[in-house]
């Protein structure tokens, strides 16, 4: 079949490990099934891999890719979670891993995965539109509606719109009521971040017109000094990732003074991706795509997430 795999890894040059042709189709072990991938979406994550990060040598080559929707054996159309784990919440066991880190992952015309992590796809959402959703969309789902603790009308900053789970944040932040402030470097960014819902965008830094409920951050080092003067007292921030660096500085005595919080956030469960699907399917809210292509373009894809010119998320199709 063929397929998008990490071959070797580079952390200065991570295309260079990027291989695109055939590879051996999978093979279901019991309790699993394959998948006919229709759509899959790229994240930060399959760069990551080809610059080593949470990638062990011995595993490659492995197939890249988390996210996808398809049609299974018995021809349903449905989602793939890519967390392989164990229990209620698989996200907290300690030995999950995700599609790409120990088994193949879905930038492939077939991916093998646990029964148990098939998502009926609600058929208001398009294969590319559903492919959006298992890392970026439930990422920010789960900050919003779990970790957050907000309240509707609450004053939600978004940090670094352009991404895609801040693309997320943004519009399922206006879907649930909340008011939606969003900074960026690119005037442009700005501008498409009013137009996705928020309610009013800001330059890196600004001073704020007033101080907000939570911060939605995945930038980390650049921003996190704002994160912390943005937020009131007893105000939260929910931190999914840190793509700017991940030695963010230390503020104790705000933190403690202000009595702030800070909370880690990862990908939500299947549970979670169910509720979701079927949030966007009743209230018409879809995820941003900046650009859908076929798969055996997948370099330029990737090229485009590595120099930060994506304004929501990267698709792939079969």
């Amino acid at each position: 079949m063929f397929a998008v795999t990490a071959t070797q890894t580079d952390p200065d040059n991570p295309l260079a490990g990027l291989t695109l042709g055939e590879h051996p189709d999978p093979k279901a072990p019991d309790g699993w099934t394959t998948v006919s991938v229709k759509a899959a979406a790229l994240n930060h994550h399959d760069l990551w891999t080809l610059k080593g990060v949470g990638i062990r040598q011995d595993r490659l080559p492995i197939v890249l890719g988390c996210d996808a929707a398809g049609v299974d054996e018995e021809g349903n159309e449905v989602i793939v979670h890519s967390v392989i784990g164990q229990g209620a919440d698989e996200t907290l066991d300690p030995k999950r891993s995700l599609l790409s880190e120990v088994h193949d992952g879905t930038f492939a015309e077939k991916v093998a995965v646990p029964r148990r992590n098939l998502v009926p796809k609600p058929s208001a959402l398009s294969f590319e539109e559903a492919a959006c959703l298992p890392t970026a969309w439930l990422t920010a789902y789960r900050m919003l509606f779990d970790k957050a603790g907000l309240q509707p009308g609450s004053t939600v900053l978004v940090q670094g719109a352009g991404g895609g789970v801040a693309t997320a944040v943004i519009a399922l932040g206006r879907a649930g009521g909340f008011r939606v402030w969003a900074t960026s470097r690119s005037e442009e960014k700005r501008q498409r971040a009013l137009e996705l819902g928020a309610d009013q965008v800001f330059e890196p830094g600004a001073r704020l017109p007033e101080r907000v409920d939570a911060v939605m951050e995945t930038v980390g080092q650049a921003t996190w000094d704002h994160s912390l003067k943005s937020l009131r007292p007893g105000g939260r921030i929910v931190v999914s990732g840190a793509t700017s660096g991940a030695v963010p500085p230390a503020d104790l005595n705000r933190v403690f003074f202000l009595q702030l919080s800070v909370v880690g956030s990862t990908m939500g469960t299947r549970d979670q991706l169910g509720r979701l699907a079927v949030f966007l399917e009743q209230t018409g809210v879809r995820p941003l795509i900046d650009r859908s292509m076929p798969m055996a373009e997948a370099r330029e894809g990737f090229a485009a997430m590595h120099e930060g010119e994506l304004f929501g998320k990267v698709v792939f199709t079969l």
